[in-house]
């Protein structure tokens, strides 16, 4: 192939790549309109709903204080409608926050690819070249970050909330059976379903915090920080202590992400490889801003590892994390031994990440 041809075909290569940038921002932004529209429709559904949740527990606390006097029929009339109504209150909230977690992904898609269209826009001397060979590495490490973390989510949601829902179907078929033959046993049942449903519902939520919590839009990223790790803690028991210092300023969305799922990460990564400690696990949470930087420290004082066996093995988590700081022009330092805990340190320059 001659030197001409390979010009003209990484040209024409080139040129195709932002016809595929521009027509896919343009589907982005359709599907963005719609998600929004849905989530309008759905919290129209979700307040008539909980309304009719409201009013049938009110039914509900009635029929309990008139329990031995009200007909079996009745009794599973209501409870027929209890269960349906509380069903049906589950699966909208989640569609909802399933919808606002898809229209809060798009709009970080949707300011990706406007990044990436202002990108290729800037010419194709070979200074730009070299850019976009930079441009295309970054683009490929964040669809394989984001495929890490849906994989991740995969199977926490298959381990765990999915194998629950497969037993409540088994217990309802146990309470309806037991209506005829033993109304206190069937009543006995009810509560343990109502309990398991409201514990499931629990991790449901937890699910959706980790995949995209809600106030990190609206707080920002220090407040969510500190309610993570409360509720860190209240999950795990271990002990978790958040400081902050400099000014809790708002930075660029997909930073503030990055940053609440590097602490995320390293929390969990944590908790997981001491579970096996006699004494409580103590993690020590650290966001400072700086005049030039922003650091966060997540420290833990569990059993540490050693640093050249985790280089040699991958550590996916700690390499994510490393990849994305990087991409903004940070760097991220690891101190750890085995015996002696693990001190991880992340450096952001501030004016990679404001707004």
């Amino acid at each position: 192939m001659s030197m001409e041809t390979q010009v003209t075909n990484e040209s024409d290569a080139w040129e195709s790549f932002i016809d595929f940038i521009a027509s896919e921002l343009e589907q982005a932004r359709r599907v963005h309109y719609e998600v929004t529209e849905m989530i309008e429709r759905s919290q129209v559904e979700l307040t008539r709903l909980t309304q009719r949740n409201a009013s049938i527990n009110a039914h509900l606390q009635q029929l309990h204080a008139q329990f031995d006097s009200v007909p079996r029929s009745d009794i599973r009339v209501v409870y027929d409608s209890a269960l349906d109504a509380q069903r049906r209150l589950l699966v909208m909230r989640s569609q909802v926050e399933k919808l606002q977690s898809d229209q809060a992904h798009l709009e970080k898609y949707i300011q990706l690819l406007e990044k990436v269209q202002d990108f290729v826009g800037e010419g194709s001397s070979a200074e730009s070249g070299r850019r976009r060979d930079g441009g295309m590495a970054m683009l490929e490490k964040l669809i394989d970050a984001q495929e890490a973390e849906r994989q991740k989510l995969s199977r926490q949601m298959h381990d765990g909330p999915a194998q629950d829902l497969s037993n409540f179907i088994v217990q309802a078929e146990i309470v309806a059976r037991l209506f005829d033959l033993d109304p206190l046993k069937a009543r006995e049942e009810l509560e343990n379903l109502k309990n398991a449903a409201m514990a499931t519902f629990q991790k449901v939520r937890l699910f959706i915090t980790g995949l995209r919590p809600m106030m990190l839009d609206d707080l920002g990223l220090f407040i969510t920080v500190q309610r993570y790790g409360e509720a860190f803690s209240n999950e795990t028991g271990a002990e978790v202590n958040v400081m902050t210092r400099g000014a809790q300023q708002r930075f660029a969305p997909y930073a503030e992400v990055m940053i609440f799922r590097a602490i995320q990460e390293l929390m969990n990564n944590a908790y997981r490889h001491n579970q096996d400690m006699l004494r409580k696990l103590m993690i020590e949470v650290f966001l400072e801003v700086g005049d030039q930087f922003v650091k966060v420290v997540v420290r833990d004082d569990g059993k540490g590892f050693d640093l050249h066996q985790l280089q040699e093995s991958g550590g996916l988590g700690l390499r994510l994390i490393r990849e994305r700081v990087e991409m903004l022009g940070g760097s991220v330092d690891i101190d750890t031994a085995p015996g002696q805990g693990c001190r991880v340190t992340l450096q952001i320059p501030l004016n990679n990440i404001t707004l």
